[in-house]
């Protein structure tokens, strides 16, 4: 694959004054389907991600390039015409960004010419969409000396996916490419936005992702299913307790009215996003206080719960699962919205290769699949290189 220094000179000639930027793709680490119930996510941002290479143009017209997809020839449009087009594919979400510095009163005096690069492996469920939208949104605040906080980036970033793409995603992903530190997870509080940084020090550990490569049919419309259960729960909890979202409530407050919900399938959803946000902030403890063993438990939990009471995992995911427990990891859970999609789990670093190979054989085993492994650091969120 062409590198995005030799596509710029390609492209647009000389490197001379070009700029250069990176965005973080980013996995939660635990705290899985809370954020649309008010809960906190746990997640890090990663070494793989989107650089860019950008200048300035004495127009108006602005010419992206990826060199992901050499297929595609460069998106190129006015600064006075910025519209969603199904043609444009990927290069609607840098184009959603740019719209939303407009609609928020800020105007670009020049176009340019971008070269974007992603490392992030495709379908892999480490968020190259917000990615690209964070590198955007870097690169535009920088170049044309806006000045906004990451704050209003991320929220941009958001927005662009949300009403230019039209995907209905929560804040986790923008903002933790936004707020990502080395070698620490972010604890959001996806209702106040309140946010704070533990320390994630893996010594002698590996953080690792693997994906089961599985096709995810049912993501979205199963997705949409639990939010609606959700709600359901909430409404008949609302009956007796002021509570504006399920993760209002503890758990043992929970366990005291549960039985208000009559669904019983309606009331699993919410007992697992309500335990699901305590043992986030549990995690959060346990890594305060050094205890990765603690924190690989709670790991666990959270698959567990995930596959019994959201039953969002599958049979693909379990066996994946259950393999890298099997095989020594200190903690292993689906990551994403699941139906497919990743593990992400914590192993030994001398015992990594071992550990490859025992659950890649034992999983395609099982499924006839082949997943693929990759081994990841948790880095700084987006910024000029």
């Amino acid at each position: 694959m062409e590198n995005r220094d030799s596509a710029f000179q390609r492209l647009f000639g000389s490197l001379e004054d070009t700029r250069s930027f990176f965005a973080p793709g980013r996995v939660n680490v635990i705290g899985e389907h809370t954020d649309y119930n008010g809960g906190h996510v746990f997640p890090c941002a990663l070494n793989i991600g989107t650089y860019a290479t950008v200048r300035k143009r004495p127009d108006q017209r602005v010419q992206m390039y990826s060199v992901n997809f050499p297929d595609q020839n460069r998106i190129e449009f006015d600064l006075e015409h910025v519209y969603y087009r199904d043609e444009d594919d990927w290069g609607n979400y840098p184009k959603g960004v740019i719209a939303q510095f407009q609609q928020a009163g800020y105007t670009l005096n020049s176009g340019f010419e971008v070269v974007f690069e992603g490392n992030i492996p495709n379908g892999a469920g480490l968020s190259s969409s917000a990615s690209i939208e964070l590198a955007t949104a870097v690169l535009v605040n920088q170049l044309f000396h806006f000045n906004l906080d990451m704050l209003e980036l991320v929220k941009m970033a958001q927005k662009a996916e949300n009403q230019f793409v039209g995907v209905h995603c929560g804040i986790m992903d923008q903002f933790s490419i936004g707020f990502g530190k080395k070698d620490h997870a972010v604890l959001l509080n996806c209702k106040t936005l309140a946010y704070s940084y533990s320390p994630i020090k893996l010594d002698g550990l590996t953080l690792m992702i693997a994906n089961t490569n599985k096709q995810r049919g049912l993501a979205d419309s199963k997705y949409n299913e639990r939010r609606q259960e959700c709600e359901r729960a909430l409404q008949a909890l609302q009956q007796a307790y002021n509570v504006q979202n399920l993760c209002d409530l503890t758990l043992d407050e929970f366990r005291q009215c549960e039985q208000m919900i009559p669904d019983e399938t309606d009331r699993k959803r919410a007992r697992h996003a309500i335990s699901e946000n305590e043992r986030t902030l549990n995690a959060h403890h346990a890594l305060v206080n050094g205890d990765l063993g603690r924190f690989g438990q709670l790991m666990n939990e959270s698959h567990q719960s995930l596959r019994d009471d959201y039953e969002v995992t599958g049979p693909e995911l379990d066996t994946l699962v259950e393999a890298a427990w099997e095989y020594g990891a200190l903690g292993a859970r689906m990551t994403g919205a699941g139906f497919g999609g990743c593990m992400v789990n914590v192993v030994e670093s001398s015992r990594q290769e071992e550990f490859i190979r025992n659950v890649f054989r034992k999983y395609r085993e099982k499924t006839g699949l082949e997943p693929s492994f990759y081994a990841v650091a948790i880095a700084d969120g987006a910024r000029e290189l």
